[in-house]
């Protein structure tokens, strides 16, 4: 007898990662995409929107309005939300209301404070109740299995998957005790993280052939960089981040100088080794084999390589993962993998 399918829903799915979630949901073996909810694109039929999903997708399978009242009633198990901040949160209420799981991509329930939040977001937290059942987790720096039966998953940022990866498990090993403003992160995106919108500055003649920085010295992920990079260290983390648009479609590379004056490239991979050990989407490359975003682009892969300079005292940490996956909808989906006691790769090898 045939295993019954978890039915899953994804709202925003017309966006760069609502495509790549309907395109990994579409070909899973343990789920049944059971809705796609664009407003923008309501009544039209999936594959006809997403040529590349021809053959992938139900032919049958059409973009349907959402509510968060209709998602919540709906009889669809698990729901993806891939949606703007703030939005977010008026659909995770009623649905974690009426017991469904929620991964939202969006960043409404990746702080903990709500007055962080304001400073960052520029309004109030739109469902602070929620707030204490919710769960930040990136599955391979996650130490316990208690987040499993959480309802309300917050999904890392693209960014912030990127820079916690290297950092975190050299934090709690003890190798690094940075100084407050001394680890500079240097981010740079794919043109897709900015999301699909008509806006000049994302045009390709405007972004081919260019690159250059924004959001400094303040960008909104600083806020959950540094939240989890405390909570691993102990004690208060800042960084220098800086990130940059640059002129490819997909993937974020980062480069992270941080002092730590004798600890060499050798400790800094056996430290990694041994925290993704078994975890088949962390590659641990060797010192001077510098990761490529071209290498990771359309897996949900992350690539770490690490130098240590002498004449600085620095470590130089390097990471490359895809923005739309391992940033965000592969990574969800790599969550519920989990959450459900199934193989993390599902889906997703």
């Amino acid at each position: 007898m045939a295993t019954q399918r978890l039915t899953v829903g994804i709202v925003g799915a017309s966006g760069y990662t609502g495509e790549e979630l309907v395109r990994v949901l579409a070909r899973h073996p343990r789920v049944r995409l059971a809705e796609v909810c664009s407003r923008s694109l309501a009544g039209k039929a999936v594959a006809d929107e997403m040529p590349r999903l021809r053959g992938v997708v139900d032919p049958a399978l059409a973009f349907s309005a959402s509510s968060p009242e209709a998602c919540a009633a709906s009889p669809t198990e698990a729901w993806f939300l891939a949606l703007p901040h703030g939005v977010a949160a008026e659909y995770a209420r009623p649905l974690v209301a009426a017991g469904k799981r929620v991964l939202d991509l969006s960043a409404d329930f990746r702080l903990s404070d709500t007055a962080v939040y304001r400073k960052y977001y520029g309004h109030e937290h739109p469902a602070p109740e929620l707030l204490p059942k919710a769960r930040y987790v990136v599955p391979e720096l996650e130490p316990t299995a208690a987040w499993k039966d959480v309802a309300l998953l917050a999904c890392p940022g693209c960014y912030p998957t990127s820079v916690q990866l290297p950092l975190i498990p050299l934090l709690r090993a003890g190798l690094l005790r940075p100084e407050p403003g001394r680890v500079v992160i240097n981010s740079y995106s794919g043109v897709s993280g900015a999301g699909k919108k008509a806006e000049a500055a994302y045009l390709f003649c405007e972004r081919d052939g260019s690159a250059k920085a924004y959001g400094l010295p303040n960008h909104r992920h600083v806020a959950e960089i540094e939240e989890q990079l405390s909570r691993a260290a102990g004690a208060p983390v800042m960084v220098q981040f800086n990130p940059h648009l640059a002129p490819m479609h997909r993937g974020i590379a980062t480069t992270i100088t941080v002092p730590a004056p004798g600890v060499t490239a050798a400790q800094v991979e056996a430290c990694w080794r041994e925290a993704f050990a078994g975890r088949p989407f962390v590659q641990v490359l060797r010192s001077g084999d510098f990761p490529d975003t071209a290498h990771v682009a359309g897996s949900n892969r992350a690539a770490l390589s690490a130098v240590a300079d002498p004449r600085t005292g620095n470590l130089v940490l390097t990471s490359v993962i895809d923005n739309l996956l391992k940033g965000a909808g592969g990574q969800a989906v790599q969550l519920l993998n989990l959450a459900l006691g199934w193989n993390e790769t599902e889906g997703l090898a």
